[in-house]
């Protein structure tokens, strides 16, 4: 495929945004460096596709990086999420991995899960 690296109010006619570039990348890494919790739900592009991946690369790397170098707690949540990461070789430098993405946010927003109910319910703790 075709690539070129352009501003997001940039892109041509007929072409899609299907990564971020590397001036993306450094704000991340900018913005997380000092996180001590971070959630990563999702690719940031075409994974799958070697030219479209660096972007996830990048982020899975500063992530990973977190965890090692500042003991920050890195989460990846979702089928998508987790294969770009084990991809990456870095799977063993984040904190927990699940493939229950949308999941684990509705866990977060402190919606009750069925799966877990039943389990309270044979648990009788409910």
């Amino acid at each position: 495929a075709e690539t070129k690296i352009v501003a997001t109010d940039e892109i041509p006619d007929g072409w899609m945004g299907l990564d971020n570039g590397p001036a993306s990348t450094a704000e991340q890494k900018e913005f997380l460096s000092d996180c001590k919790t971070v959630i990563m739900n999702g690719p940031l592009g075409v994974f799958e596709m070697k030219a479209f991946e660096k972007g996830t690369m990048g982020i899975i790397d500063i992530l990973a990086d977190l965890t090692k170098e500042k003991g920050a707690i890195t989460i990846i949540g979702g089928g998508d999420s987790v294969a770009a990461t084990e991809q990456s070789g870095r799977a063993k430098d984040m904190s927990h991995i699940s493939t229950g993405g949308g999941a684990s946010l509705e866990l977060m927003e402190g919606k009750v899960l069925p799966g877990v109910a039943a389990l309270d319910e044979i648990d009788g703790t409910k």
